[in-house]
């Protein structure tokens, strides 16, 4: 925790033209050499950061590769074998339009927003659960990532995005949806313990709230002033806080947040509802709401005095554990609702908070309860409840009802309070006019601040993210810190460039990664020489993808869009290093999701992500790193899924290629690598599958167990050789990585 830091003040000393604090400034095009190469100014500005930049460097990759990278950067599944011929047809036409005409598609792809969105769920950090030690569940944070993937889809201009994701909930009438994108600011921890203190937690959500933002938009580590001023950037403890105070006024909630399929049934439903329970409610509603409004004080009167009755101290923990229950909704909203006077809730509010009432305040006078027939009536309220169909809901922020002084707090301890401060930002980036927002102001008037075309950081910090997510290296290698400790960018011209255009382009985001996948600079092959050593970099491909790579060659992927999180397969020691966690594998069709819907329970992430380095979820992310174990290489070739996913590639080449080894080898390199095997891969391959098949002959049991079900037309120790086969592709270092 970060009052347990002690540190000294430090005033940084920073020069005040350090790079990233200065706006960028648009090069001129016109003064960069012509080089014979170019596709697009991307190329100019590349190509002036090199020793000689009129040499012709690695040539264009093949046809093959071109469409394998593209499709993998831009939807993150490999390319069908329609698609392949679709292009090799349109390039032998014309390269240039194919190619256009290529990733267009793939623009308007909706599986674009899935791809894009673990992106932008890294930097989030978004979870299934609380963290913490019993890491309660979060069934509907998955909400937000739908919002995240459909606003990908519609190409929704990034300073709204922004603005959406930090204050869509104070938009002049705010839809759903514009609520729902606030979903963003409740990724933080939360703890809803039995005892922990809800003051404490609420803080360090605060605090992340304020860290989170500083990292994602600023590319600044903020939070680093938490307990003194930043020892190296202009960042002092004071101005953290005035950040941290925008966050403090914002309150978790839990919304009805139907799909059009719900809405009108739901709807129709609760109007019967709501008259039946009026008519319920109504001969013991002055009672009941006296005792409510005494239930409510004793709450109150016990979180600001704990430890004074351990009975009191009980209930208000329950409030936390009963009222979030299985719905992922925390102790702290009903506690906001129970701050709010009468006359300001919501019916919603009042009807929740008046259910858990029934249900769970007794104590305030047990007698009163029987002499009310509260049981009886509470019987009455169920059955009732059960009439309304479901409903989804979705995690959001709102507006504190009423000002919540902000403090310093002396070495980032919470009940050390200094002095108070308002909301501000930072006084090294460009000026906060307090005169056109809110008094005081809100995070409306933050997020407008964050994507002025002033801000020198915003569009630098996400243009490189995206560079990074395309070439596997940003321009500046250090994306989550910008400030005075970060590396220089590698080309400061192309870095501003590229930033200056997003502006321009109205923070258009597909329009900017298609610039930068339409360049030659993208499209060079990644095969080095010590002639030519510049090309593109061959990455790995991520956790997520190696996994829906198999499945979508091995024709075992579903490929719905959107919904709940699931849980496929894994072996059941994963879930154990989380406190009390089950791990339920998902049925059907469902076990073959895409990665970015696993759920992921933050104590004990989906084991063969975290093998293939998936991030740290407990804070933002801005770089994955790429590491090669020994124990990749046992998972793709032993682990359940990998193994399901050579299995149904063996069956799926002996059903549509033809009766020969040649065709069927043929067939399986296109399906898995977009490309026919050389012939000594041929060869090779050739007598891997004669000394299997004769392996298998001798051992039908041993044959049995590797093909799996028996396919009409093939004999048993031949499919079981082709499922040898088939795992081969699966384990190549090809398959995995994007060349």
């Amino acid at each position: 925790m970060a009052f347990l830091v002690a540190c000294n003040t430090v005033q940084p000393v920073v020069e005040k033209t350090h790079w990233a604090f200065v706006p960028p400034a648009r090069p001129d095009l016109s003064a960069v050499a012509e080089i014979g190469w170019f596709r697009n100014d991307i190329d100019l500005l590349s190509a002036s950061s090199l020793a000689n930049p009129r040499e012709q460097l690695l040539p264009e990759a093949d046809r093959r590769t071109l469409i394998r990278r593209v499709h993998f950067d831009l939807i993150g599944l490999p390319p069908t074998l329609e698609e392949i011929a679709a292009f090799e047809k349109d390039f032998l036409r014309n390269p240039d339009s194919a190619y256009k005409k290529l990733v267009d598609r793939l623009l308007a792809s909706p599986h674009f927003g899935e791809k894009w969105a673990r992106w932008w769920m890294d930097l989030a950090h978004y979870g299934d659960s609380d963290g913490y030690l019993t890491d309660q569940l979060r069934p509907v944070a998955w909400r937000w990532r739908q919002w995240v993937v459909e606003a990908f889809n519609r190409n929704l201009p990034f300073d709204q995005f922004t603005i959406e994701q930090l204050a869509g909930d104070l938009l002049p009438n705010a839809t759903t949806q514009q609520r729902i994108a606030t979903g963003f600011l409740r990724n933080t921890l939360s703890n809803r313990e039995g005892g922990a203190d809800i003051e404490e937690f609420r803080v360090l959500q605060v605090k992340d709230r304020a860290s989170t933002f500083g990292i994602v938009w600023l590319g600044l580590t903020v939070g680093c002033a938490q307990c003194h001023d930043h020892k190296y950037d202009p960042i002092s403890q004071k101005e953290f806080y005035q950040l941290y105070a925008f966050f403090n006024n914002a309150d978790e909630v839990n919304i009805n947040s139907p799909f059009p399929t719900e809405a009108k049934p739901f709807a129709t439903a609760k109007l019967e509802h709501d008259k039946n329970r009026h008519e319920l409610l109504s001969p013991v509603a002055p009672k009941l709401d006296a005792l409510q409004k005494r239930w409510e004080v004793k709450l109150l009167n016990t979180e600001t005095h704990p430890g004074r009755d351990h009975h009191w101290d009980r209930e208000l923990e329950l409030l936390g554990l009963i009222w979030g229950g299985h719905l992922g909704e925390g102790q702290l909203e009903g506690l906001n609702i129970i701050y709010k006077p009468w006359p300001q809730r919501t019916p919603i509010e009042r009807d929740r908070l008046q259910d858990y009432f029934l249900r769970r305040g007794s104590r305030i006078d047990g007698s009163k309860f029987k002499e009310l027939k509260i049981g009886a009536l509470v019987k009455q309220l169920d059955e009732l409840k059960k009439k309304l169909p479901p409903i989804t809901r979705a995690p959001t922020m709102q507006q504190h009802h009423e000002y919540r002084p902000t403090h310093l707090h002396k070495r980032g301890n919470f009940r050390r309070q200094g002095e108070a401060v308002r909301p501000n930002t930072l006084a090294a980036l460009h000026r906060f006019s307090a005169t056109k927002t809110p008094n005081p102001p809100n995070r409306l008037a933050l997020a407008r601040w964050t994507v002025s075309p002033d801000n020198p950081l915003t569009a630098r910090v996400t243009v490189n993210r995206m560079w990074q997510e395309l070439f596997g290296r940003g321009l500046v290698t250090t994306p989550d810190d910008f400030g005075t400790r970060s590396n220089p960018p590698s080309n400061p011209e192309l870095l501003d460039w590229l930033a200056t255009e997003f502006v321009r382009r109205n923070w258009d985001t597909k329009s900017m990664i298609k610039l930068m996948v339409m360049s030659a600079t993208y499209r060079r092959s990644s095969m080095r020489n010590s002639i030519s050593p510049a090309g593109f970099q061959r990455q790995r491909l991520p956790a997520e993808l190696i996994r829906d790579n198999a499945l979508a060659v091995s024709g075992l992927l579903n490929r719905r869009i959107g919904g709940p999180s699931v849980r496929p397969p894994q072996p059941a020691s994963v879930i154990k290093e989380a406190f009390g966690a089950k791990w339920e594998a998902s049925k059907g069709t469902n076990r073959y999701r895409r990665g970015l819907y696993t759920f992921i329970q933050r104590t004990a992430p989906f084991g063969q992500m975290v093998t293939f380095d998936f991030p740290d979820n407990n804070q933002p992310c801005a770089r994955r790193e790429r590491s090669n174990t020994p124990l990749q290489a046992l998972n793709l070739l032993n682990d359940p899924v990998f193994f399901e996913c050579a299995q149904a590639l063996a069956a799926r080449v002996l059903h549509e290629a033809d009766a020969t080894t040649r065709e069927r080898l043929a067939h399986a390199f296109l399906l898995c690598l977009a490309r026919p095997p050389t012939p000594a891969e041929r060869t090779r391959l050739e007598k891997y599958l004669k000394a299997q098949t004769t392996i298998f002959e001798n051992n039908p049991d041993a044959a049995k167990a590797m093909a799996g079900k028996p396919l009409g037309g093939c004999e048993l120790a031949e499919n079981a050789a082709w499922v040898g086969v088939a795992s081969v592709l699966l384990n190549l270092d090809e398959f995995i990585t994007k060349e």
